[in-house]
């Protein structure tokens, strides 16, 4: 299923699934406009092929005792796919990690991390990001406030 099949219908389905994932396939289909059992194996449909890729509960950082949220760009020194991938590998394994991208630009990854409060957050930086494979170098950007969090994909019918 690509962006060129997924019908409005299916946009409505993703739209309200990414605001309650524990919605009742009844609740979800009179939402929509749609009969239950269409409703249904729509959803199973949109999970088969991987659109839907799973259901999570929304937690609040905070409450679970991680107030420091630091966004991480890093250069690697070489740039050989041997060097990116076992950089990959390594941030993978790292839990307060919670998001890596590879970026163009000035930099070669994203890392998002969180972490309990700054001295925390300062001894990981120190001695685990520090000392992941083929560092050149790192810039922490700390979050102040956060204005939009990610909730939810953007999620648009077919064009017309």
């Amino acid at each position: 299923m690509t962006e060129q099949t997924l019908s409005a219908i299916d946009a409505r389905i993703l739209a309200a699934l990414q605001q309650d994932g524990r919605t009742t396939n009844q609740t979800l289909a009179d939402g929509i406009g749609m009969s239950a059992s269409p409703c249904w194996r729509r959803v199973r449909q949109l999970e088969e092929h991987k659109v839907i890729q799973g259901y999570r509960a929304v937690l609040d950082r905070r409450k679970i005792g991680l107030g420091v949220l630091v966004f991480v760009r890093v250069t690697i020194d070489r740039h050989s796919e041997v060097e990116a991938r076992k950089f990959e590998q390594e941030v993978m394994a790292l839990e307060d990690v919670v998001a890596c991208y590879s970026i163009g630009g000035d930099a070669d990854f994203l890392l998002q991390v969180v972490s309990r409060d700054l001295d925390t957050f300062a001894d990981f930086a120190m001695s685990v990001i520090r000392r992941l494979t083929g560092i050149k170098e790192m810039q922490s950007m700390f979050v102040l406030k956060e204005i939009k969090p990610f909730v939810a994909w953007p999620v648009k019918g077919p064009k017309a």
